[in-house]
């Protein structure tokens, strides 16, 4: 990624100097790899931290579900604030939210104190990765392909050495430590932002402010929409027009709808979940009245909160179908592997753990490998290949290891696959879509990460809630492999319908 820029986008300071890329990419990834870690690191403190604030295990895992759901509700504002407001802004609010809430979080004595905290750090986290892909979309000229390509491999790092460091800092020193340590790496965050992130162009807001026209040809994916920097809202051009009011209504249905769901998901993780129990029917009712006056809302709205044609629109959609299944519901089973070879196979808790290495090691070398060639493969063949992969990994874990292989090297083979494939699929799934809409970056990629946690907590939710009423949850696990397997070849098709795009955008 060299720091000079193409011609004709803005390329400097407000001092006319070059921006040095290769410092910005590091400062965004830092970032990402940041709340990569914490997403797994709580996980090995839950016990310290039960002992250590005089609680229950279930107000602990709280600590867990509370950072879910503010994720999740975070997102879609954060994506929305970053175009409205400038994706450096964004950035070092959600530096600032993030950093000071894992201060707090660490004195804290208090679990519900704790809990609130929780909320209040995902906020802040929430607004990374929005705001780091339209910082790279907006200053990295034909590179950025490439560097948001590249985001695939940071987080399976985090994912990996988050439970390292979680279990270095609670036995050698406190559960507080796995808060602490994001402060340092937040105050040189904050530093390196100050210094190397080029400030918002004023051109910026003024640009994408508006959502994307409602109407328009349907022949071709990419024939839907203008070219970038001309996304219009209804009733004409907009260079003259004031920005329009934040759309308050749109954010808190869109809320509304998502925590009710989240609510519901997570009462089906409970052991003794009943799906016709009131603590689930009230919030499902909730969650899909929210979410149906949601999608009611911004196809009425002059100026919704985010367009419709990003979410279900021709090409969005089927790359919000793509990263659900193939993103979201691959994590979601993937994290339940350690639980499964415990139950089948007797593995203990450090091997079973161990498993899931193979997968991120996979995952971290085939997407660096996905991101040189893109431009070559274009964005479906890498699809086709690494849903196929991830599907037969699928069904590997589900069945037995053939006589004479060990139950470990088998599943870790298949975890292996899995991690290929979805580094295979990953820098495509990442930059489908965004060169049809680049100004709307910040949204498109919180709506990616959006979908894909919500693939994951369905995941999670619904397995554990079958598994909760099994006799023999082992068997009944490789059943859910078997119907993920199944999954992944159906909805094979769906990649026909992203548009395709080779080279730089």
């Amino acid at each position: 990624m060299s720091p000079h820029h193409d011609a004709g986008k803005p390329a400097s300071h407000t001092d006319n100097k070059p921006i040095q890329r290769g410092k910005v990419f590091a400062t965004v990834s830092l970032a990402l790899l940041m709340t990569s870690v914490d997403s797994t690191i709580v996980a090995t403190a839950l016990h310290s931290m039960q002992l250590g604030l005089h609680t229950s295990i279930n107000w602990v895992g709280w600590t867990i579900t509370a950072y879910s759901f503010g994720f999740v509700l975070m997102l879609p504002i954060s994506g929305g604030l970053s175009e409205r407001y400038g994706r450096r802004k964004v950035f070092l609010g959600s530096i600032i939210a993030f950093t000071v809430a894992s201060l707090c979080c660490g004195l804290t004595n208090d679990i519900f104190l704790l809990i609130a905290l929780r909320a209040v750090q995902a906020a802040g986290g929430a607004g990374f990765t929005p705001s780091a892909t339209g910082i790279v979309v907006d200053h990295f000229g034909s590179a950025r392909d490439r560097a948001v390509s590249l985001f695939g491999s940071i987080f399976p790092i985090g994912a990996m050495i988050g439970p390292i460091f979680g279990g270095l800092f609670v036995t050698y020193w406190s559960w507080r430590g796995v808060f602490f340590v994001n402060v340092p790496i937040g105050l040189l965050l904050l530093a390196t932002t100050l210094r190397y992130i080029p400030p918002d162009q004023p051109a910026h807001s003024a640009k994408s402010s508006g959502p994307i026209a409602k109407n328009g040809p349907h022949a071709a994916p990419s024939a839907c929409f203008p070219p970038r920097g001309r996304f219009l809202p209804r009733g004409g051009p907009a260079a003259k027009k004031p920005r329009p009011g934040l759309d308050i209504v749109g954010i808190t249905l869109l809320g509304c709808g998502l925590f009710a769901a989240m609510l519901a998901a997570s009462y089906l993780g409970e052991k003794h979940a009943e799906p016709g129990s009131p603590a689930f029917i009230v919030p499902a009712v909730v969650a899909v009245a929210g979410l149906w006056l949601f999608f009611r809302h911004i196809h009425r709205s002059t100026h919704p909160f985010i367009a419709p044609q990003l979410i279900h629109g021709p090409g969005f959609g089927s790359v919000n179908i793509i990263n659900t299944i193939y993103g979201g519901i691959i994590a979601g089973s993937m994290a339940l592997v350690p639980l499964y070879a415990t139950n089948r196979y007797g593995i203990d808790a450090l091997g079973s753990g161990t498993l899931l290495v193979a997968q991120g090691i996979a995952a971290i070398v085939l997407s660096i490998v996905g991101t040189m060639i893109l431009r070559r493969t274009g964005y479906r063949l890498p699809m086709y290949i690494g849903g196929t992969v991830i599907g037969l990994g699928m069904l590997l874990l589900a069945i037995h290891p053939p006589a004479g292989i060990s139950p470990y090297a088998w599943m870790a083979t298949a975890a292996f696959l899995v991690g290929a494939g979805s580094g295979t699929l990953n820098p495509a799934s990442r930059n489908a879509g965004l060169q049809l809409a680049p100004e709307h970056s910040s949204t498109l990629a919180a709506l990616r990460t959006l979908f894909r946690q919500v693939g994951t907590i369905v995941t999670i939710s619904a397995a554990t809630a079958i598994l909760s009423h099994s006799a023999a949850p082992g068997s009944t696990q490789s059943w859910t492999y078997i119907a993920t397997a199944l999954l992944c070849l159906v909805f094979l098709p769906v990649i026909a319908q992203v548009p395709e795009h080779r080279g730089s955008w």
